[in-house]
């Protein structure tokens, strides 16, 4: 296994990918289930929920997020935004991530004392599955992106694929075997960014 900083500095934003994945789907779906089970959550209360989406499952979900733009972006300037869905669509598969609101009520309701970060602490919570999954299928020679539909895709979705009402789609992830590496990625300067006292 790579060194995990090594990891973290090979983690990038794919979004030329295709239909191939250099390992099975029983191991993407390892993956998967490991992040989801050893990445920390606040008081524990393991609220992050994660869809996995293959064949013709992954495609039907770019068709729903495709249809949706169409309604509300105007026709002469759809073009761009059919070419970005198609790119997503190209890829192996897509990863939804959730959070149930039902795990972060009832926390609000047992601790009103923090009511107000609960929600805060979720996305939280959320953010770090993502980052982890997202290093780990790297890492397993895949290359993923992540994008924001929500909300205007979250009632079909969970419509289409029978999700309680109570999740809350936070993330798509679409990924596939990379086409093309990215560009150069540019470093604010470290020193603006990090103060140290010792």
């Amino acid at each position: 296994m790579k060194d995990f900083r090594k990891m973290v500095e090979n983690r990038r934003s794919y979004y030329a990918i295709d239909k191939k994945s250099p390992i099975s789907d029983k191991q993407i779906q390892e993956i998967v289930e490991h992040a989801v089970k050893y990445v920390p959550s606040p008081f524990n209360s393991q609220s992050g929920r994660v869809v996995l989406l293959l064949g013709e499952n992954h495609d039907k979900l770019w068709e729903i997020t495709r249809e949706t733009l169409r309604k509300i972006v105007p026709a002469d300037n759809f073009g761009p935004t059919d070419e970005k869905i198609n790119s997503f669509k190209n890829g192996y598969g897509t990863i939804l991530y959730f959070e149930d609101q039902e795990v972060v009520e009832g926390l609000q309701k047992q601790f009103p004392l923090y009511e107000e970060t609960f929600p805060v602490w979720s996305v939280q919570a959320s953010a770090m599955l993502q980052y982890t999954i997202w290093v780990a299928i790297e890492e397993a020679g895949l290359g993923a992106s992540l994008q924001h539909y929500n909300p205007l895709i979250d009632d079909e979705v969970k419509e289409s694929w029978n999700l309680p009402s109570k999740w809350k789609l936070i993330a798509q992830m679409p990924f596939g075997t990379p086409l093309a590496e990215p560009g150069d990625k540019e470093f604010a300067p470290l020193e603006s960014r990090i103060k140290v006292f010792s």
